[in-house]
């Protein structure tokens, strides 16, 4: 089992070279492929009418930072609930703060994975707000609404990746994610399938 982790700013174009791994690498073998993204799992149990649901919902819609207990809870019941044992992971939104990068690798421990590997998806700050503003989704509907989003992740996502830039324990990127989509997927499978080859001999 392998793991994945996209990283980046709003808009980066994670989600479509999620799409776009996960093509590549049912060509390399059969073993299936686990995506989980916090975004959707987010916004489907703010809809909930419990107590929790509703201050998450407080949170989202004033565009902070949801706490990293609650980060972990979406991850962590992806994995109990759809985890076989049997395929490699792909992390989209994961993790958003350094807490839930530490118990991120709980998990990995747990589930017997053998290689992780962390793709940061490198756009400045104007090029992401540029975007989300292009994108029209209700969440981008304004600059101030996107900012606050960017703040938090310079103050708090940033430190995440920068462990997983230092650490020897994972295989960490940065890609220049202002590239063509076809750009950008061609940097991701440079960077993985060389390592992929490698330990699986």
């Amino acid at each position: 089992m392998y793991a994945f982790i996209f990283m980046g700013r709003s808009g980066c174009g994670k989600g479509t070279q999620v799409a776009l791994l996960q093509t590549f690498l049912a060509t390399k073998d059969e073993t299936p492929i686990l995506h989980v993204e916090s975004g959707p799992m987010f916004r489907d149990f703010i809809l909930g009418e419990k107590f929790t649901n509703k201050h998450s919902r407080e949170i989202y819609d004033n565009d902070d930072l949801q706490p990293s207990f609650l980060g972990c809870f979406m991850w962590s019941k992806a994995l109990l609930e759809q985890a076989t044992g049997n395929e490699h992971i792909i992390f989209d939104g994961v993790a958003r703060t350094l807490v839930e990068a530490k118990v991120l690798e709980t998990a990995f421990e747990f589930y017997g994975i053998t290689k992780t590997f962390v793709i940061n998806l490198e756009v400045t700050r104007e090029w992401s707000e540029k975007r989300l503003l292009a994108r029209g989704r209700a969440d981008d509907a304004s600059l101030e609404k996107i900012d606050k989003r960017l703040n938090w992740f310079e103050e708090d996502t940033m430190k995440a990746i920068e462990y997983y830039e230092k650490s020897p324990d994972y295989e960490y990127v940065a890609i220049n994610g202002e590239q063509t989509i076809e750009k950008v997927h061609d940097a991701v499978r440079a960077f993985v399938e060389p390592l992929l080859s490698k330990t699986a001999k």
